[in-house]
């Protein structure tokens, strides 16, 4: 399944993309699962299936306001430099990383496919980062890596926008620049792990106004999806509807000579071939 979260006349509410656009699973199951993050917390995709079963679409998908499928993780964990080229491409001579690098966003900082996001009036280093997205399904600490699979709901897409001049304000942490209101987006769905299989292999394109800008493989991730699974419960309770950004491939715009950054009218689209595409337009804070 295809489950997404969306606004109607203002109301937030989430349902399942069919063929012909989406069915309302909030006004169908809504009871027993206000949003989708409590349907992931209490099993209930047996029910969302049911409840879509035979039904018309009660919105084209074109006319909805989209939002970040889940709402209010209670962690949007990011993590850095993964795939490999990746830790040359900061040419300072390090080793390889032995664990991940790790920070976190507040989803504040995101918006929905199809809205803009923000380059901020403090900036013009707004940069895009296209990225796969994990949503944890089965709460859990020290899981163990044979078992991190079973914690996966599904999959989904992020461009997890950089405000770069920003990342260097802190002597230990990059939180500034990865935090600024609506500077990055998630979305547009999430794929249910039965019909996208975490296992992969994954692909990940970037393209701004058309142009490729990053094109990888998770054949090529440092830190499989099992490891950071494994990783992060080691010290912290993994939730139903947690997220776990997994890492972007070489070719972001502060990679270039001269820096390419973002700027109002371009248009990021960062696409898998088994999810989707995640597409949103840049505009000026304000």
């Amino acid at each position: 399944m295809r489950l997404l979260s969306y606004l109607v006349d203002g109301e937030p509410r989430y349902g399942a993309v069919t063929d012909g656009g989406v069915v309302d699973l909030t006004a169908r199951i809504g009871r027993d699962f206000p949003d989708l993050q409590a349907l992931i917390a209490r099993d209930g995709l047996a029910a969302g299936r049911k409840a879509i079963a035979d039904q018309k679409p009660d919105h084209a998908l074109e006319r909805l306001t989209l939002l970040p499928p889940i709402l209010a993780p209670e962690k949007l964990w990011c993590i850095g430099v993964n795939y490999k080229d990746r830790n040359a491409e900061y040419k300072d001579n390090s080793d390889l990383p032995k664990y991940p690098s790790l920070f976190v966003r507040n989803i504040g900082s995101v918006v929905g496919s199809g809205q803009p996001i923000e380059k901020p009036k403090v900036s013009e280093q707004l940069d895009y980062e296209g990225e796969l997205v994990i949503v944890i399904g089965k709460e859990g600490r020290h899981i163990a890596r044979e078992q991190a699979w079973s914690h996966i709901f599904g999959m989904t897409l992020c461009n997890e926008g950089s405000v770069r001049d920003w990342l260097h304000h802190g002597k230990f942490n990059v939180t500034q620049g990865k935090n600024f209101d609506r500077s990055g987006s998630i979305g547009p769905w999430v794929v249910t792990a039965d019909e996208c299989d975490p296992k992969g292999p994954h692909d990940i394109i970037t393209r701004v106004n058309g142009e490729v800008r990053q094109q990888d493989s998770t054949e090529r991730l440092m830190f499989p999806f099992d490891v950071l699974i494994a990783y992060l419960s080691t010290f912290a309770t993994l939730k139903a509807g947690d997220m776990i950004v997994t890492g972007t491939p070489t070719g972001a715009g502060a990679r270039f000579d001269p820096p390419r950054w973002l700027k109002p009218g371009d248009v990021v689209e960062v696409e898998s071939s088994q999810i989707g595409v995640l597409r949103n337009t840049v505009v000026a804070e304000g």
